[in-house]
Order: structure tokens, then sequence, then C-alpha cells
């Protein structure tokens, strides 16, 4: 099997060391430390490209050149795989027989009416320890890939997409400019907008010009309008949900999606920081006031009527542009500049493509609704290089994808991020993505936000350094209020607000009992929260921190440092409605807390999986005596919580591994001289009552292991 074939498969053509970028001799600095990361990263690409259906090239290679050792860890080996012989066999013994018979209950979940369920979720529900396994390990490789810098773009798109049962179709990346010329620079960057907008044609190519139409402007409802629950079938509402079913027929069953996905990698390429610096190099000399477009001020090295757009070059001083026409490439080679309106955002259903790449400054974004980093029947890509950022997103944006493919990458600053709903790697219908490199960063939202998969989406924020802060919710008010709070007001102890983020996935689910609505319902997709490194402090309502809801999976992973985790009902590692919930901080003295008034940390509600995760030896804070968890199920349900080691304070109201209604939970703390602190009046037989080196059964088959 030869590289060659390999490499056509993964859509890299083996002959173009641009792409490949492994030379013997006078490599650059960058060219050295990508030579480390390429073949980790290529090997794990083989490996997602292995688990869906495609390449066969692939598939009889893959055991051969891929050790376990090697796919499997970021730093360290997956921390599923190190508690498979010391928590995964006690726990599957130890509850038994309700085990065995909660996992014969699931095989049944791809029978429950939700269109377009996706395999990483099903087989997560269905065999909870090895699909939470698969998840842990997509999330391993997607900090592989973003720790490789920006030349890994087009691969840690695929390990994404991979998740949702998405691959690339081929492509043949344009070779690098090897001189500084205008010609051969300007070549390359048309070539590329070209290619890109030749793979969204054949995208698109299945659709009327009717549908393409109606595609794009339901985008625009779905991100004001989406929720996870409709139950009140008006006939407005009705229609909505009619036409939600047909923007998901279309783009499943009309859209060569796969063909979208090569588009932003050939796109990606243009992150790449060697050519920008000849970009930045080549282009000096101003042109005059009056060959600059309406809405740009400031000084212009270059303007280029095309096909796909204009190309402009922006000077190194400061400038504004005013983005309401068809753009489809800006490089700012520096200075504090100003972005408003539709920022590598597509204007109409005519434009496919948008790329705005600013390489110094400290600029600020200010994004019209679904218009900052948003994919709408296309690509919408900003890269922004150096300084500290402002970016103020409207709805449906900051790495977005609505039927199509939104990248937000900032790769160095202390950078402010604040969002409306739907915004920081959100999607339904696509990918989004907000990938942030470096830098002390703040994330704020309104809702189904910082990495949100919705319907037929995956969104991820990933976060590679820094100590860091993400914050959502505290705009749309809970319907638990009707129950938990009549009368109460924002501010009140038991006012609730949804959050939906923070690494949550959510189907959109049809309440009826009208079997012919029931059908509308939508499985959801995979949302990420991924920060590597810093000591963080996350704080969110209702539904969030590795939250999956109907069919949705989300994941929140943190890889190290000191971190605070606050979330509300349904927090750490939750999920409800067929979803899955994962939740792994892996490194630090961390400290939980919860507003309440329920479930957090490990915990699942009618025929859900959850699991949480704080692994290393960290002296760790859990402060959730306004809230229960801490590894609980109810109605058919599988919920877990592992404490790694450490001297731990705990201290909920109940919960502990507790179960119901035909479901099984556990609570492990493996290691540790830990500290147990019950409310007062909590009424708990010394049998069943939490504490160090203790292993007991809840009456309705939960356990509970102390060691």
């Amino acid at each position: 099997m030869s590289l060659v074939r390999i490499c056509n498969c993964l859509g890299i053509d083996a002959q173009d060391d641009s792409y490949i970028q492994i030379k013997e001799g006078n490599a650059s600095p960058m060219l050295e430390t990508y030579t480390m990361t390429r073949p980790l990263m290529l090997l794990s690409t083989l490996l997602l490209f292995f688990l869906l259906p495609g390449c066969s090239a692939l598939q009889g290679l893959i055991a051969s050149i891929a050790p376990q050792s090697s796919i499997n860890s970021h730093k360290q080996q997956s921390v599923l795989d190190q508690l498979t012989p010391t928590v995964r066999k006690d726990f599957e013994q130890l509850t038994g027989l309700r085990h065995s018979d909660l996992l014969a209950a699931h095989e049944t979940v791809e029978k429950v009416p939700a269109q377009f369920k996706r395999r990483l979720i099903v087989e997560a529900l269905k065999q909870p320890w090895g699909g939470l396994t698969d998840l842990e390990r997509q999330g391993l490789l997607l900090a592989e890939m973003a720790a490789g810098g920006s030349i890994n773009l087009p691969a840690l798109l695929d390990v994404l997409e991979a998740g949702m049962d998405r691959t690339s179709t081929f492509y043949k990346p344009i070779p690098l400019p090897t001189s500084s010329s205008h010609e051969e620079l300007l070549a390359f960057l048309v070539g590329s907008l070209e290619q890109a907008s030749l793979h969204r044609d054949k995208a698109l190519k299945n659709l009327t010009e009717a549908e393409r139409r109606f595609l794009f402007l339901h985008a625009g409802s779905i991100a004001e309008h989406f929720l996870p629950q409709v139950s009140n079938l008006s006939d407005r509402t009705g229609a909505r949900i009619k036409a939600d079913l047909r923007f998901a027929e279309l783009l499943e069953g009309q859209v060569d999606y796969a063909s979208l996905i090569a588009a932003a990698q050939v796109l990606a390429r243009l992150a790449n920081e060697r050519w920008l610096q000849q970009v930045a190099a080549a282009w000096i000399k101003p042109l005059p006031a009056s060959a600059v477009p309406p809405g740009v001020t400031g000084d212009v090295l270059l303007v280029q009527e095309t096909s796909y757009g204009l190309i402009i070059i922006g000077g190194p001083g400061p400038n504004t542009y005013e983005l309401d026409k068809y753009i489809g490439l800006i490089i700012d080679v520096g200075g504090n500049d100003l972005y408003r309106g539709m920022i590598a955002s597509s204007v109409n259903e005519e434009q496919g493509n948008a790329v705005v790449i600013d390489l110094n400054g400290d600029d600020t974004y200010a994004g019209a609704p679904l218009g900052l980093a948003t994919g709408r029947l296309g690509v919408g890509l900003l890269i922004d290089h150096d300084g500290d950022d402002v970016y103020q997103l409207g709805m449906g944006s900051g790495g977005a994808g609505f039927g199509g493919l939104g990248i937000l990458f900032d790769t160095n600053g202390d950078d402010v991020y604040m969002g409306n709903r739907l915004t920081q790697g959100a999607a339904i219908g696509g990918l989004g993505l907000l990938l942030d490199a470096a830098g002390n960063d703040r994330y704020t939202s309104h809702g189904f936000a910082i990495g949100f998969g919705g319907p037929l989406g995956v969104g991820a924020v990933i976060d590679i350094s820094g100590n860091d802060h993400y914050q959502c919710g505290d705009t749309y008010p809970s319907a638990y209020n009707a129950q938990d709070a009549p009368n109460g007001k924002p501010g009140d102890p038991l006012y609730q607000f949804d959050c939906f983020g923070l690494g949550a996935g959510s189907g959109q689910r049809i309440l009826t009992k009208k079997i012919e609505w029931q059908t509308h319902s939508l499985a959801g997709g995979w949302g990420i929260l991924l920060d590597i490194e810093g000591r963080d402090h996350y704080e969110s309502a209702n539904f969030s921190q590795g939250q999956g809801y109907f069919f949705g999976a989300g994941m929140k992973l943190d890889l190290d440092g000191d971190d605070e985790h606050h979330a509300a009902r349904y927090g750490h590692g939750a999920s409800a409605h067929y979803g899955v919930g994962l939740f792994i901080d892996r490194q630090g003295d961390d400290r939980y807390g919860s507003s309440g008034p329920f479930y957090n940390g490990g915990v699942a509600w009618d025929s859900s999986v959850s699991l949480m995760i704080d692994a290393g030896n960290g002296r760790d804070t859990y402060d959730f005596d306004h809230s229960t968890g801490l590894g609980r199920a109810d109605y058919a349900s599988w919920g877990l919580f592992i404490d790694d080691g450490g001297t731990d304070q705990y201290q909920a109201p109940s919960g502990f591994g507790d179960s119901a209604e035909k479901s099984v939970a556990g609570f492990f703390d493996l290691d540790g001289k830990d500290t147990y602190r019950l409310p007062p009046d909590a009424l708990i037989p010394d049998a069943v009552r939490p504490g160090n080196g203790k292993l007991f059964f809840h009456p309705q088959g939960g356990i509970f292991v102390d060691r």
C-alpha cells in the first residue's frame, strides 16, 4: 500500500510538499516543528477514516501503522482506557443484572422517532463505556490537531466532521507560492478562491434555485427560533417544524456535503503563516484614495475584482471595513482595525465563500446576525493572527454553521468573545468552530453556544492555552420556573435560566402524542468544549458543561490547570431524553459548584448516558449543597461519577451513585482521604451514608465505592 494512495484517500497530494511539509535538509523552524506533529496528525486522521464508511485503502492498513498508544493520547493515555481495568469491570459486575438489562433496553434506541441519528451517539447509548471512550479519544485527537497550529486546520476539520459520519471529498491542494512575486501570490489567492468555489458549486448542484434560497433564508429562522423541545403545536409552530425538517432533509439528501468540507479545507490553507508573511512583504505601496472601495477607510494596498468577490489587501495602519457587499477575501497586514457587517460571511445565496485574514493589531469585529465567520450554504473563515481582539457576535456567528462551515481561528492575544444565541462554535446542519491558540480569553453568551451541536451539526470551541473565563446563560428563562419558582423573578434563588452550551448537543424533540408529528423530531448533534491548558473559570445555567439532550452528545474536556466549574441544573456531564453527556477534567486542584436545584456530576434522565471524571490526584472540592448528583440515573439511564484520587471534599444532600426506575448509577472515589459533609437534616441510614473506605448498594441498585 503506497503513501500516495493513502494521501489520495485523505484528499492530500503526496507530491505537494507545501501540504505534507516533510523535507530533508534546510527546513525552516516552522517546518521542523511541523514534522513532529504531521505523522501523528496523519495517523490520527487515518483512524477517523477507518472508523467511518469510506476509503477501503485505509481499512486494511490501519492496524499496522497506527499503534494504539500513538493515537489515543494527548500527553498521556486516554483516561477511560486507564480506568477500564479499575472501574469498568467493578461497575458492571457490581450492578450485574441491572446493567445487562439496561443495555438490552437501550438496544432499541434506534427505533425511537427522531430523524438523522448519528453513529457516535447511538453507540454511546447502546454501549456506554465503549461509546464514551470513543468520544474522549476523538477529543484527544482534536487536542493533538489543534496544538499543531494553522497547518493542521484542514485535518482538524476532518476529525470534527468524522464524528458526524461525514468525510471530505478528494481535492488536490494548490502548491504554496515559491516566490514573493505579485503574480504568483495573486495566482495562489485567486486559485484558492476558484477551487473552493468549484467545490461549493458541486456541493449544491442538485438544488434548484428556489431550494438554495430556502436553505439560505431558513438558516436565519433556525438561528432565531431553535428550541430543544417543542410542545405547543400552534399553526405557526407547526409550519416552522415542517420547514426545519425540510431544511434537514435537503442538507442530508441533496447537498454533497463532502464537497463543502473540501471547500473549507482549501480555504483553511490560507491560514499558513509563511506565505501570509510573503503577502505582507510583497505589497507595501498604498493605492490612491479613488481606488479604495466604498465602505473601506485607511491605506489599501490591493483591490482585485474576481468572479469570487473582491480581493482586498489592507495596509499596516488602522482600517475600517463596512462589509455589506460580495467580498471574497480580505487580508489586512496590521493596525488596530474595525470590521462591521457581514464579516467572513455570505451576503446572499449566490455568494459561496468569504474569508477575512488579519495579521496584526488589536481589532474589533462587530458582526451582523449570521455575519461573522458564519457558513451558510458555503464557508465563512476568519483568521486573526495577533492582537488583543474584541468580537461582538450577533445571533448565529463567531464560528457558526447552518448548511455550511463557519470557522473563527484566533492565534494569539487576550481576546473577548461577546455572543448572542448560537454563537462561538455552534452549528445546526453544518460545522461551527472557534479555535483560540493562546491568551487569557473571555467567552460570554446567551445560550446554545460555546460548543453547541444541534441537529446535523457539530460545534466546537477549542482553546489551547491561557487562563480563560467561560459564561453562558442569564438570558432565557427556564421552563422549570413554572414549577420551581412560579412567582419568582431574576435574582431569586430558585429562578433558573437555560444555557445549552459549554459543550452541549441537542436535538429538536417534538413532545406530542400525535404520531404524525413525532416523525418531525430531529436528533441532536455533537457539541464540544476543549480547553487544553490554563487555570480556567466556567459558569453556566441549566443544561451545560458536557450535556446531551435528545440524541445529542455534549463533551467538555479540560486537560490541565486548577479550574473552577460552576453549573446549574443538568451540568458537569449530564443528559436527558436519549442524550449523552461527558465531562472530564484531567489535572489540577479543582472546585465544583452548582446553584441547583438538582442534577450535577454524571447524571442521566430518561434513557440517557452520562459520565463525569476528575482525573489525577488533585485536591478537589465538590460544593453541591444546593443540588444533587455525583453519579445519579433515573428512568432507564446510565450515570457514573469517578474521582481518580486526592484529598477531596464532597458536599451534597443526595446522589452518590443512587439510581431509580430500572437505571444503573455509580460513585467511585479511587484514592485519598476524603471528607463527606451532608446536610444536618439529611435522613440517610448509616448503611448508605457516604464515607471513606465504604462500599454499599443503594436500595434500587446504584453503587457507592470509596477506596
